[in-house]
């Protein structure tokens, strides 16, 4: 009985206990009536259709009729917890299950999450990524994101996925103005944010993986051992050979860079450029294999106030004339072109992230304005993004058959069975509660049926 009312904090429907021993590694750091009520969140997140708001979460969890529904609004905009500690956590528990060994490949790039009203104070206006093309460019409206994801092969997906660890609040220029502060760009968010990850893996060698925007000098200097970037480079990048060796005749102050090498785009076009030709697998999450041509050298990577980097250069260019030339860069100049190449094309994955968070876990349906609480909500959406890939790999196994139908042909597991598995479980939890004593007979509660009913009923 004592067992019953503690699982039962403001409603007569307990929260099954296998989300309680998914979720057991965060436990230490929230008091008691903050782990009920972040359980119950948590459950309702996975369940509910549609919104993620904290009403639908209550709803699906059978605690409409809640009179201290406001306690689970406090969880977000008011409780002492700390996200980053949470992040920090939550890196732990997806290095040790998919990254054993071997460098961790976390990818980093942002997303708008488009929101309205002017009681969110740290939105402003960006370019919607989604929408605009080379041609057309499109204005939203929102939050700026910076997400640093692991991307790690899954076992039970059969591919690379990305795993939000840690996600931060990039604010609008006008929301620093406002209170006084000096902006921050989005590189000095992500060299805080790579610093921060570093910490937290001690001993473990990183690859950082980004987009063009993350290619800058401050980035790439800020690097702590054993950690590297993998980036694109621009054509046009300046790049300089080695400064000449010293002798006891060389007079001023060190040379930090010898005489610039030929851009990458006069190299591209040059009649006397080898290139080699190699097969990258899995090219952009494509199950079929991609002819490259591809030249390689290093040089240095310098600007004007940070110190020089020597880096790897790829050259690379599609044959079949298709695609555009790329140049990839990275720091560490031992490693093979092909594997640069293998990492970079990992962060496809991101923006399959991104979609799936936004049709599955309800980003963008949120309704808080509470500064606190959109710090909070859209991180731990995220995050849960992660623990269902993750907690999905306990109840999938080989023989599970995807959701296919004779006109959908569908033959490897995706989020969506995942997120389909890890629902059937706590759901069913109650099915088996309830009937013990006749395991062939389950008697499904009333109250619970009708949930499942109204989550039918009120999807949309």
């Amino acid at each position: 009985m004592t067992d019953h009312n503690e699982n039962c904090v403001g409603s007569s429907d307990p929260v099954p206990h296998i989300l309680r021993q998914w979720l057991s590694s965060f436990r230490p750091w929230f008091t008691a009536p903050s782990w009920e009520h972040l359980l119950v969140l948590v459950m309702g997140a996975i369940l509910s259709p549609g919104k993620r708001t904290v009403s639908s979460c209550l709803r699906i969890t059978g605690r409409a009729e809640a009179g201290n529904f406001s306690l689970y609004h406090q969880l977000l905009n008011r409780a002492r917890w700390n996200p980053r500690t949470l992040a920090s956590r939550l890196l732990s528990v997806v290095v040790a299950r998919l990254v054993p060994a071997g460098p961790v490949i976390i990818g980093m790039d942002d997303t708008i999450e488009r929101r309205w009203g002017p009681k969110i104070a740290a939105r402003g206006i960006y370019r919607d990524p989604v929408r605009s093309s080379h041609g057309h460019f499109v204005k939203a409206s929102g939050l700026r994101w910076l997400s640093f994801m692991v991307l790690a092969p899954v076992p039970w997906a059969k591919c690379i996925k990305a795993l939000p660890v840690l996600t931060l609040l990039c604010p609008s220029e006008r929301y620093d103005k406002k209170r006084g502060r000096k902006h921050k760009l989005l590189t000095d968010w992500a060299r805080q944010g790579v610093l921060q990850l570093c910490r937290w893996l001690p001993g473990r060698d990183i690859i950082f993986v980004g987009d063009s925007s993350f290619a800058v000098h401050t980035l790439a200097a800020a690097l702590p051992h054993k950690a590297i970037l993998i980036t694109r480079l621009r054509l046009d990048a300046s790049l300089f050979a080695p400064p000449d060796q010293r002798h006891e005749h060389t007079l001023g102050r060190p040379a930090q860079k010898g005489m610039p090498q030929p851009k990458l785009k006069t190299i591209l076009h040059h009649p006397k450029t080898v290139w080699q030709r190699i097969t990258a697998s899995s090219w952009y999450g494509r199950e079929t294999n991609k002819s490259l041509d591809i030249t390689s050298s290093t040089g240095l990577w310098y600007r004007r106030g940070t110190p020089p980097k020597l880096i790897r250069w790829v050259l690379v260019r599609d044959p079949s004339g298709r695609r555009e030339p790329q140049a990839f860069m990275s720091t560490n100049t031992d490693l093979e072109p092909a594997q640069i190449i293998a990492y970079f094309v990992r962060r496809w994955q991101i923006e399959v992230t991104f979609a799936e968070t936004r049709a599955h876990l309800g980003i963008e349906t949120q309704r808080q304005w509470s500064g606190n609480a959109i710090l909070r909500t859209t991180p731990s959406l995220l995050a849960l993004y992660s623990l269902v890939t993750v907690w999905a790999g306990d109840v999938l196994s080989q023989k599970t058959r995807p959701y296919a139908a004779a006109w959908y042909k569908k033959t490897d597991l995706t989020f969506t069975d995942a997120m389909a598995a890890v629902r059937l479980v706590l759901w069913s939890d109650d099915l088996y509660r309830h009937s013990p004593s006749n395991p062939e007979m389950h008697k499904i509660p009333p109250g619970r049926l009708q949930r499942m009913a109204q989550a039918l009923c009120f999807a949309a």
